[in-house]
């Protein structure tokens, strides 16, 4: 007895007893069950499985001694993958539970049915959970997918929605998840502007590679997205670790390049030679040229710059300080450039106002000093042609 006292005890600790089943335990029922907990902590469900049901055989069970029995078989065989045995387990014990356990159980029952693929069953005892006021993570993966597995797609929206609206007015961050399940839905849905908006909340709360390949590659074909911003599309692409591809290394370069920004140009090539996308292959050679062309014109550019600053200060408009004041940025003088963009947007006449604010904001994040004012930079652009979703993902990175 003083041996099975130890191993009741044992189970107790380990969960798969209560205190108070364990008490009415004889050893032939006991002792089963002690190496069924056993097997379970092994990972041997199969085997803890026929212990279980060693302590079944036994005869002239008491309710307490069924009742564990039940428990301990609905572990096993729900870590075996036996749903069919779990679920009438989990019934016997549900029905013998109290009020405080009801909730917990049916959620087990919900998700045994689900993975049997029974979701009549599955819905019956999520109902259930939910009536109980059990309300967890995994009661809402399994609303969600039952009401996507009967094609309710505007419901798994309309909740997942909800969920998300509701930690963003208490100041939360949203479950990554719920964004998820609202993001899926809205594209089946056909709800494209939701989603994007809901691509953009998992890019600012959970700045993951994938987020930033999915947002960056729907922005250039956003309605009113300007070309002229497609070097910046490239530059955030580099920006958030996810330029990859030798052409878009390429393509940067020769855009930089065409755009008078020699210093970014070289950066670029040099950052794709050390990646390996750059250097290697048939297109060696032709990357190398365009690395001598990059070295030439920055040296060009250099030598060139103070002529520039001076012309563009005697231009009426401020096109040509925001200009120079952004090459500057690009060649590591974010003081002088941030000065010169500065000006020329006091000066006025911009075609693009909100572009030299964009601009400014760039510059800023690269300057230790006006770091700080970089966000609230970026943050003031507006526009509905590219440049405030451009300073946005640098607001994002700007945090990262």
């Amino acid at each position: 007895m003083k041996k099975l006292h130890a191993l009741v005890l044992a189970l107790v600790a380990a969960g798969w007893l209560t205190a108070a089943t364990a008490q009415g335990l004889r050893p032939e029922v006991g002792k089963p069950l002690q190496q069924a907990g056993e097997q379970l902590r092994a990972g041997n469900a199969k085997q803890a499985l026929a212990k279980v049901r060693e302590a079944e055989a036994v005869p002239n069970r008491t309710p307490a001694e069924q009742l564990t029995i039940d428990r301990m078989k609905a572990a096993a065989a729900q870590r075996a993958g036996d749903m069919a045995t779990a679920v009438v387990a989990l019934e016997a014990v549900y029905n013998k539970a109290g009020a405080s356990e009801k909730g917990p159980l049916a959620e087990q029952l919900a998700s045994s049915y689900a993975q049997m693929r029974n979701n009549a069953k599955a819905s019956e005892w999520l109902n259930r959970a939910t009536q109980a006021g059990h309300s967890t993570a995994t009661t809402k993966q399994l609303q969600s997918y039952l009401q996507a597995a009967s094609g309710d797609y505007a419901a798994v929206a309309r909740d997942a929605g909800a969920a998300v609206a509701a930690a963003e007015q208490a100041g939360r961050r949203p479950d990554e998840g719920d964004l998820l399940r609202l993001a899926d839905a809205q594209q089946r849905t056909g709800n494209q502007a939701g989603y994007a908006a809901t691509l953009g909340k998992l890019l600012a709360n959970y700045p993951k590679k994938d987020y930033w390949n999915a947002y960056l590659a729907r922005l250039p074909r956003k309605s009113g997205f300007a070309p002229r911003f497609e070097l910046d599309v490239l530059r955030l692409r580099l920006a958030s670790g996810t330029m990859d591809k030798t052409e878009d290394y390429m393509e940067m370069a020769q855009l930089s390049l065409q755009a008078g920004l020699s210093a970014e140009a070289l950066r670029v090539i040099e950052q794709g030679y050390k990646s390996g996308a750059l250097g290697t292959g048939p297109e060696a050679s032709r990357h190398q040229r365009l690395r001598d062309l990059a070295v030439k014109r920055d040296a060009e550019v250099l030598a060139k710059l103070p002529e520039l600053a001076a012309e563009a200060a005697a231009q009426k408009d401020g096109e040509g300080l925001v200009r120079v004041g952004f090459t500057y940025a690009t060649m590591g003088d974010a003081e002088r450039g941030m000065q010169l963009i500065q000006q020329g947007i006091s000066k006025g006449g911009l075609k693009h106002p909100e572009d030299a604010r964009l601009r400014l904001g760039m510059a800023q994040m690269q300057s230790a000093k006006a770091k700080g004012s970089a966000v609230q930079t970026l943050r003031g652009v507006k526009g509905s042609d590219g440049a405030a979703d451009i300073a946005r993902l640098w607001t994002i990175l700007g945090v990262q």
